[in-house]
């Protein structure tokens, strides 16, 4: 009979950790007599972070005595006490090989179901003060254990613990956490998986994604920050880097101009998906070379891709590109990268931008176009005038090709053409806002043309369907506004994808967020190993032994990252390895696909650009 050994308990507070401070509920401690246990928590406990840990799923976390003593051997520790693991409930026996997802309990009066295992969260090797503990608990499976509460009531030290349902399909709690974080996966026991209506919504999905043949893009329990925005894991076209010729430079507009860049060799380009991008390197001046990041705005052709680039005022690589490029130059190029790319399906698409960010979604376009794509199609721009309206006698012409499209372009400057007064801000630096009335009227020649902003309302009035798939890209308030509108509309989160072109919202769990710092080079004296540069932030700088992974070194540059577990084991970290090779200080549970790289545990051997 298994029995109930302690209950922990302990409310989030507010912890110092590498020059940061983290929110978290990971400090328990055992109570004396009954407490109540409740749907979302025990009675005195608390967590710092409820996007990964807590809510009705994960109310409860058990950790096995038989456990202690393996890591008091293991670890060669004496000093672990109940509570040590973050665990609310501590037992003797329920061993994670023994326990089902959706097995049911009774303890005292309260009655639980098995959730889910442990979440692979950074905070339990903080608190241990073993910072490889989040792997070490999965590579040993022993995790530990979820439970949501089914029926409130009291608990206390002591207390029976009686099995009244065993859950379906019998998977192990061990099995769940192997299933996900470690090679070999079985295909039965993933069947399974799916089919155990107990499991949370996060393991689900994860697992969804694996049966479909994918890497999960994120941890399971974290938020999405933003759909489709997760590191791409596709095997590259070409490692690095490689010469391609300027073919011709194209103006669009007084601030916008298209590069057609073609092979030195005449060998045909890998086909990219509509939506990705490329980066290229360049010798601007007399620093390092520079890399920087541009969507494809086309369909490529066997030997020619394009990009199209807005020149920035105080933009050192695009003012190169519009002053100093031309056509029989040669630069380097790295082969099409991106997750943001059209999906196949019958449902209708959207298509939606401001400013250049019309760039990937036009290839989309293209690619609707070439192929008469039947299914319904809207495409919706935001620009500031009909002089900054990039592309714009080239996408009505795409459209006049689909059988089903509909376009809808915004026109945000006074509709006055007398006004003299300077422009106002770009479209692709602001978010749309619910204008007045008078703001949004049709022009009454071209009548797919608005002067004013979209609102939410628009997408009603336009006929956009709920079920359609939506793509946005722009700034990120931008976004996040269209993004909000989709949603409102009817569109589920997972339909709607986006691209941003400046480095990815960060992921850092638990961390209390500071004042956002531009990206820098990391303080203390330059390093003297092989340079890296951080393609998204705009930051090349030589490698330091006093970092102890690439990700710490971004982190010194104050460059958003994404992690969880920082030993390895979530893949939340996974970056674009566009040239270069790296040595793994601490090796992965399970390696990530050719041509990314786990940042968090991870040091470079040459020279390395990232995705980042």
């Amino acid at each position: 009979m298994a029995t109930l050994l302690s209950v922990n308990v302990g409310m989030p507070e507010d912890v110092s950790w590498q020059g940061r401070t983290v929110h978290t509920g990971a400090w328990k401690s055992p109570v004396h007599g009954p407490r109540t246990v409740r749907r979302l928590n025990i009675d005195g406990d608390g967590q710092g972070d409820l996007a990964g840990h807590g809510g009705d799923i994960r109310a409860v976390l058990v950790y096995q005595l038989e456990s202690y003593r393996y890591w008091q051997k293991q670890l060669g520790r004496d000093d672990l006490a109940f509570g040590n693991f973050g665990e609310n409930f501590t037992v003797d026996g329920l061993p994670d090989d023994d326990v089902c997802i959706g097995d049911r309990y009774r303890i005292g009066e309260a009655e639980f179901e098995v959730t889910q295992p442990r979440v692979t969260c950074y905070r339990v090797g903080m608190r241990l003060g073993e910072p490889a503990m989040a792997s070490l608990l999965v590579a040993h499976h022993r995790p530990g254990f979820y439970l949501r509460v089914l029926t409130e009531g009291r608990v206390q030290a002591g207390d029976e613990i009686t099995l009244t349902r065993k859950g379906p399909e019998e998977l192990s709690v061990a099995d769940t956490d192997a299933l996900l974080y470690l090679p070999g996966r079985d295909p039965a026991k993933l069947r399974k998986a799916l089919n155990i209506p107990a499991l949370s919504p996060g393991w689900q999905q994860s697992f969804r994604e694996l049966a479909a043949a994918q890497q999960p893009k994120q941890e399971p329990g974290w938020p999405s920050e933003r759909a489709g925005t997760g590191q791409p894991r596709e095997e590259p076209g070409w490692p690095g880097f490689k010469a391609m010729r300027v073919a011709r430079i194209v103006p669009e507009t007084s601030t916008v101009s298209s590069i057609y860049l073609d092979t030195t060799d005449n060998t045909p380009l890998p086909e990219a998906r509509p939506g990705q991008y490329l980066s290229i390197r360049l010798a601007v001046g007399d620093a390092a070379p520079t890399v920087r990041s541009y969507s494809l705005s086309s369909t490529p052709t066997t030997g020619t891709y394009r990009i199209s680039v807005k020149h920035e005022p105080h933009g050192q690589v695009s003012s190169y590109i519009h002053a100093r490029l031309h056509p029989g130059d040669l630069v380097d190029i790295a082969s099409p990268r991106g997750t943001f790319v059209l999906e196949e399906g019958t449902c209708p698409v959207v298509l939606i931008s401001a400013g250049i960010g019309a760039t990937p979604v036009l290839a989309m376009l293209h690619q609707l176009a070439a192929a008469r794509e039947p299914r319904p199609v809207w495409w919706i721009h935001i620009a500031h005038d009909r002089a900054q309206h990039a592309f714009a006698d080239e996408a009505h012409e795409l459209l006049a090709q689909l059988p089903n499209a509909h376009e809808h372009i915004y026109y945000t400057a006074k509709a006055d053409p007398q006004e003299t007064a300077p422009h106002a801000p770009d479209p692709h630096e602001a978010a749309p806002h619910e204008p007045t009335p008078q703001q949004a009227a049709p022009d009454p020649d071209e009548p797919h043309i608005t002067r004013g902003r979209p609102t939410a309302s628009s997408l009603a009035a336009m006929g956009v369907p709920a079920d359609a798939d939506g793509y946005l890209c722009g700034p990120p308030a931008f976004m996040d506004a269209f993004g909000g509108y989709l949603r409102e509309h009817g569109l589920r989160p997972e339909r709607i994808h986006t691209e941003q072109f400046s480095a990815l919202p960060a992921i850092n769990p638990g961390v209390t967020p500071t004042t956002t710092v531009r990206p820098h080079q990391p303080p203390g004296p330059p390093g003297d190993g092989p340079l890296i540069t951080f393609a998204r932030s705009g930051i090349t700088t030589p490698w330091s032994a006093a970092h102890a992974s690439l990700l710490d070194l971004a982190e010194a540059c104050d460059i958003p990252t994404r992690w969880s577990c920082r030993t390895g084991v979530c893949h939340t970290c996974v970056t674009h390895l566009v040239t270069g090779d790296i040595t793994y200080t601490t090796q992965p549970l399970e390696l990530p696909e050719a041509g990314t790289v786990l940042i968090c545990c991870s040091d470079p051997t040459t020279e390395v650009v990232l995705d980042l």
